[in-house]
């Protein structure tokens, strides 16, 4: 079984190219989709997120409004420790749940899990995967994106941005990178590139330094 941890920047692109992966037939797991998740009102991170934030961040139907809550949390860094402190542990225990799930199925076509997180190497959970695949595009086109996306102001943006590594640093780390700021086409192609290339390996061959 192949671990592979997929990351990069706010508005890079990530979410596509974890769609286009699990088309390929990689299982994936996106790590915001299950923070979306566990702070629903019948998940353990909702009343412990009310308390620390207020009913301020709420939406008319009670829910977390993830724009308000983002509001206090990226302008504010300790606001924001406070949160990732709720959230983070949640979100690792539902990731170990599903990779574990998924370990138990029986030959599946692909034996490769990739999960998508944005903060796997700030948080140095990147350690835990045979390899990393950093999306990137220039500092311009993530802000342009990120803008556009979320309806942001250009400063609401770059808090968003500089709350993150920066990419730069977080390539680093990477395996493999794929450029996203062209067109989808030439990402999918890299995608396919990358997809053929961890077919071709195992947890044997490729395994992550953790020095």
């Amino acid at each position: 079984m192949l671990k592979v941890g997929l990351t990069g920047g706010i508005g890079c692109g990530k979410s596509h190219i974890l769609r286009e992966f699990h088309k390929l037939g990689v299982y994936t797991i996106d790590a915001d989709e299950i923070a979306h998740e566990v702070i629903l009102p019948d998940r353990s991170a909702y009343e412990k997120i009310l308390e620390t934030f207020g009913p301020e961040i709420l939406a008319s139907d009670r829910t977390i409004d993830r724009k308000k809550l983002g509001e206090k949390v990226f302008s504010d860094e300790k606001a924001r420790e406070k949160l990732n402190r709720i959230v983070h542990p949640l979100i690792l225990e539902e990731e170990t749940r599903r990779v574990a799930e998924f370990q138990e199925r029986e030959d599946p076509k692909f034996p490769i899990i990739m999960v998508d997180a944005a903060l796997m190497v700030e948080t140095g959970s990147y350690r835990k995967y045979d390899s990393v695949v950093v999306v990137y595009c220039p500092p311009q086109v993530q802000l342009q994106r990120v803008i556009a996306r979320d309806r942001l102001s250009e400063e609401e943006a770059l808090q968003r941005i500089q709350s993150q590594m920066p990419l730069l640093e977080k390539i680093k780390y990477a395996d493999y990178i794929i450029e996203s700021s062209g067109r989808l086409s030439e990402t999918n192609e890299q995608v396919k590139h990358i997809f053929t290339e961890l077919v071709n390996l195992g947890p044997a061959d490729h395994s992550r330094q953790t020095g």
